[in-house]
């Protein structure tokens, strides 16, 4: 009894979407190659929101994944890709040297095709981290989290002054001894530390003495920053848990932690959205997903956002409601409730019947004819004969009619066959009084006629 009962709530998928994991988080540590020397992979982040210091409001940084060392520049507002490409230019090739690998988040600037051409003719990989996983990029966030503190620390008094102090903090950067490589990041790049004052200058050297010392820097810095990512490894692994061996077709269920839902109440919103079957295993830690087009987010995630679905004969999944055969041989999906309109814009909030939230999706702006169990367009004629509130019919036909109705918080109006709820409008005030439509629900996987 007791196998059945925990085969039956594992199978459940009102369970699955609904109750929230307290296991540790799936998918071990996988740190990022070793870069080979310095200034060869570089890691790209904007920090943004900062107060007007001389026309400048956000800072460029730029990280070197070998050294450590960083490049600082303020900007305006944030840049395009064409402009990020020409302040790498300006601020890092001619510097260092065209690198091989460029690792940055999925912002606008990174996933345009510019940038992508850019760096291809360069012969620069692309490396973009996975959907709501910066932690693949921590380099540029720890370094964006001490720059934070070192502003509020030199600027807290005078906000508008930070552009100013930007290239101190830089060298402070630069200069200080990083525990992960035992060095900084300068002695690492250029092979010795640069003197704050004359007095401290150290004594010359002969070429051939400093291309052994910086031979042996590199090497000691590679040992140092393979140590330090076994270590990060076993600390991190230790509250972690291996992720399930999935392959292309497998049903995984996607955490809503991260998505925006449009939900009346967070509280209340599924944990879990899906099923979703698995496009593609591209690592051992990131999967991508089929995912419908309504979510508009990337459909590459991480193993530790994902869960398998469970099935059991105990408790079959339910299949998706069929498609409404309509009197004209057309197809429709048939309409839950309406969660939300927008009158400005002549759009509805669709939650169609037998799907989640991520099938959610708002309406164009355009009038619709609703049938039972169907949306679909109409010609911009009957826009005149809509000042009022429609009612469906059962042969699914519009109405308008004779008086004005006011729709008030909490009232329903149902057509006769229950297939469409007005639920929590409000009467919008306008000489043209209150106009509704409805959007077409979008192709949904699992019916391919529509």
């Amino acid at each position: 009894m007791y196998k059945d009962v925990k085969e039956y709530i594992s199978a459940c998928q009102v369970c699955a979407r609904s109750k929230s994991s307290n296991q540790a988080p799936q998918g071990l540590l996988q740190p990022l190659p070793l870069p080979p020397r310095p200034w060869s992979h570089i890691a790209l982040d904007f920090l943004t929101g900062l107060p007007p210091s001389k026309g400048f409001t956000t800072i460029l940084t730029v990280v070197d994944r070998f050294s450590r060392a960083c490049h600082l520049v303020s900007l305006k507002p944030l840049p395009s890709s064409a402009e990020t490409a020409n302040l790498l230019i300006k601020h890092v090739f001619r510097l260092h040297g065209i690198p091989s690998e460029i690792l940055s988040d999925r912002g606008p600037q990174f996933i345009a095709r510019v940038w992508t051409e850019f760096a291809t003719h360069l012969g620069a990989q692309v490396s973009l981290t996975s959907g709501f996983r910066p932690q693949t990029n921590g380099q540029c966030e720890r370094l964006n989290q001490e720059l934070e503190a070192m502003l509020r620390c030199v600027c807290s008094s005078n906000p508008s002054s930070w552009s100013s102090e930007l290239p101190w903090m830089e060298y402070a950067h630069n200069s200080h001894t990083f525990s992960s490589t035992g060095q900084s990041p300068f002695e690492i790049s250029l092979g010795y530390q640069p003197p704050l004052f004359p007095s401290d200058s150290a004594s010359p050297i002969t070429v051939p003495q400093f291309l052994r010392r910086v031979r042996c820097t590199w090497n000691q810095t590679r040992l140092a920053l393979q140590r330090t990512a076994d270590h990060n490894r076993r600390i991190a692994d230790q509250h972690r848990r291996p992720a399930p061996a999935y392959a292309p077709g497998d049903l995984v269920w996607l955490s809503s932690r991260d998505i925006k839902l449009r939900d009346s109440s967070r509280k209340f919103s599924p944990r879990y959205l899906g099923a979703f079957p698995i496009a593609a295993v591209l690592s051992p830690v990131s999967d991508r997903l089929t995912i419908p087009p309504s979510m508009k987010v990337h459909y590459v995630f991480h193993v530790s956002l994902l869960k398998p679905v469970v099935s059991s004969p105990l408790c079959p999944p339910s299949d998706p409601p069929p498609l409404v055969r309509l009197a004209d041989r057309g197809l429709g999906y048939r309409v839950h409730r309406i969660l939300d309109v927008r009158p400005r814009g002549h759009q509805f909030l669709v939650d169609w019947e037998g799907y989640g939230p991520e099938h959610r999706q708002l309406g164009h702006s355009h009038l619709y004819r609703v049938g039972p169990g169907r949306v679909a367009p109409v010609g911009p004629s009957l826009a005149r004969l809509i000042p009022h509130i429609l009612v469906l019919s059962p042969c699914g036909l519009i109405l308008p009619t004779n008086q004005r109705l006011a729709l008030m918080e909490g009232v329903n109006l149902l057509s006769a066959v229950g297939v469409l709820a007005l639920v929590g409008l409000k009467q919008t005030p306008s000489r043209r009084g209150l106009r509704m439509s409805l959007g077409w629900p979008g192709k949904i996987p699992g019916h391919p006629d529509m």
